[in-house]
């Protein structure tokens, strides 16, 4: 890299926040880190504003007049792979790797949000654009928050002046993957599907290639892995295998792919760590995890997501603690602290077993597994390379003996869901009651990004610490009382739990709705939290109802998916 390219670095604008941010995705366009330090080399401070890589850094330079020195591409851009232990690359080397960066695309979106506070209606729509590249199968990969609730979705490739529209085939939320195709022969006219490669080692060269914020061309950064270890997705509230790197990811940037030094793509950007503390950190899915999602995909047919082992586990450390447990001092593991009640697991696995190891690879102590030379990584990485339905082989110690148990592994039901799947949020209203199921995006609308602080404590212990009895158990709460005559002194019940209905338990709001629609007795009693009772007369209530939706604009008492 020459003092040219150092010096076009740019210094993330770093301010004072009260609370450090984890990882997170952009709302509005995908959203990943600062930008990076060159690796190996320290210089001058960069200047804070810097124009935004241009779009012929991404280009075959056009070949050198005779006597002049061939042209570097500025930055570290796929052409990187041109600087070997041979030496410099010919001029046909550098010809061969750069055009990958032709299948990389950029994604328009418009996104229409539910309105979780107020079920009944939809937020404004707004557009985004972020990055995607296409693969075999006349398909093109992006990630999932790029086209989140999406209206419309269309693809521009490089170099084009069209925008063709996309279709939508699958959704992998928890891993924060979308596939698109588009039914225009045109667009796949020109171009070769991105390769994918392995997964990269610690100090591999990547290169983030995407359109990011501050241009309409296509924009190229560099830098190393730093990282790979399991991350939490924020996008899909779960941890899969991640590579952290020091490449410049900015909002835009994701869904584009990162290409090693050979011209494959290794993951693909989303996410970033922004914390005033921290420079440099951006996370790419690896190329495990989106060969997951993709063979899941042409399995099934849609995504059916990444299995867990649905327990809650202990790290078995002390040695007192090993002793106590039957342990011998050639045996490892980690002990079993709950088992989830609608887990297939539940029928072989009991509190206090201890997990020796998964599908015969051995389980240190710390609930580690032997990754790669000199690596270990947690042991849900082994769970996540499943599908959902396959077994595993677990090998349990119970009162000293060992067990070994088939398991059939099947994706994660919570009490409170961390996402809806793009579907509209269920809702139910008598009497001006407006009652709903909590999830986490509803807890984002009524408290914000930082709901995790500003939600009520008992809403929080259950979203954290709860476990689902019956695979279809909700938390109903009174979200809101749509003020009326009929409901006066009951006005200030916001988001409390409902328990119970005329001494009956709700599971969840569809059995709230059947009870409530089919009572025939004289009063409507609901049991809520904090030991409150609401009580309603019957037929006044019912009768009060439809006035109630009048004077507030609501088509209808409940969603339609509580209609059937």
């Amino acid at each position: 890299m020459d003092d040219s390219s150092a010096s076009n670095k740019r210094k993330r604008k770093r301010g004072r926040k009260p609370k450090a941010s984890p990882p997170s995705p952009d709302r509005s366009s995908p959203t990943p880190a600062p930008a990076p330090a060159a690796a190996g080399r320290r210089g001058r401070k960069p200047r804070r504003h810097e124009p935004p890589a241009d779009a012929d850094a991404a280009r075959p330079p056009s070949p050198p007049h005779r006597g002049e020195p061939k042209p570097v591409a500025n930055g570290g851009d796929a052409v990187s792979v041109a600087v070997s232990e041979a030496g410099p690359a010919t001029w046909d080397e550098v010809v061969r790797v750069v055009p990958c960066m032709d299948a990389v695309v950029k994604v328009f979106c418009v996104h229409t949000e539910p309105n979780f506070s107020l079920p009944w209606q939809r937020k404004r729509q707004y557009s985004s654009s972020s990055s995607g590249f296409i693969i075999g199968g006349r398909r093109v990969l992006t990630n999932a928050h790029s086209v989140e609730h999406y209206t419309q979705v269309k693809l521009k490739k490089r170099g084009s002046d069209t925008k063709y529209l996309a279709t939508v085939l699958a959704i992998g939320t928890e891993c924060d993957i979308a596939l698109l195709t588009v039914s225009d022969d045109e667009f796949w006219e020109g171009v070769s599907p991105v390769e994918f490669g392995t997964l990269p080692a610690l100090q591999d060269a990547v290169t983030v290639v995407g359109y990011p914020i501050g241009g309409d061309t296509i924009s190229v950064t560099s830098g190393v892995v730093s990282r790979i270890e399991i991350l939490s997705y924020v996008h899909g509230s779960t941890e899969l295998l991640g590579l952290q790197i020091d490449a410049a990811i900015n909002s835009g940037n994701s869904g584009g792919p990162a290409f090693n030094d050979r011209g494959k793509c290794v993951g693909i950007a989303f996410q970033s760590l922004k914390h005033e503390d921290a420079e440099n950190i951006g996370y790419v899915i690896p190329t495990p995890v989106i060969t997951h999602f993709i063979k899941d995909y042409e399995k099934s047919g849609e995504y059916t997501g990444f299995p867990i082992l649905g327990i809650e586990w202990q790290k078995m450390e002390n040695p007192d603690l090993r002793k106590s447990m039957g342990m011998k001092p050639d045996q490892k593991g980690v002990r079993v602290r709950r088992v989830e009640p609608t887990a297939p697991e539940s029928g072989c696995l009991q509190p206090s077993d201890i997990i020796l190891s998964f599908d015969r690879v051995d389980i240190a102590n710390d609930g580690t597994v032997p990754f790669r030379h000199g690596e270990r990584i947690g042991f849900s990485y082994l769970v996540s390379q499943k599908y959902t339905g396959e077994k595993a082989l677990v090998k349990v110690l119970r009162d000293s003996k060992v067990h070994e148990f088939k398991i059939r592994l099947a994706t994660h039901k919570r009490l409170v869901a961390a996402h809806v799947k793009g579907r509209p949020p269920s809702y139910y209203i008598v009497a001006g009651f407006v009652f709903a199921a909590v999830s986490v995006p509803y807890l984002r609308s009524e408290y914000g990004k930082d709901y995790e602080f500003d939600a009520p404590v008992k809403l929080l212990v259950k979203h954290l610490h709860a476990m689902a009895e019956s695979p279809d158990e909700q938390l109903v709460v009174v979200s809101q009382v749509l003020v009326a005559d009929i409901n006066i002194g009951y006005e200030e019940i916001v988001n409390t739990q409902v328990l119970a209905f005329n001494g009956q338990p709700v599971k969840n709001l569809k059995n709230l709705v059947i009870m409530v629609e089919n009572c025939k007795d004289e009063f409507l009693k609901f049991d809520l939290e904090y030991d409150q009772i609401v009580v309603l007369e019957t037929k006044t209530a019912k009768a009060a109802t439809q006035d109630i939706l009048t004077t507030h604009c609501i088509p209808s008492a409940m969603s339609d998916d509580l209609k059937a």
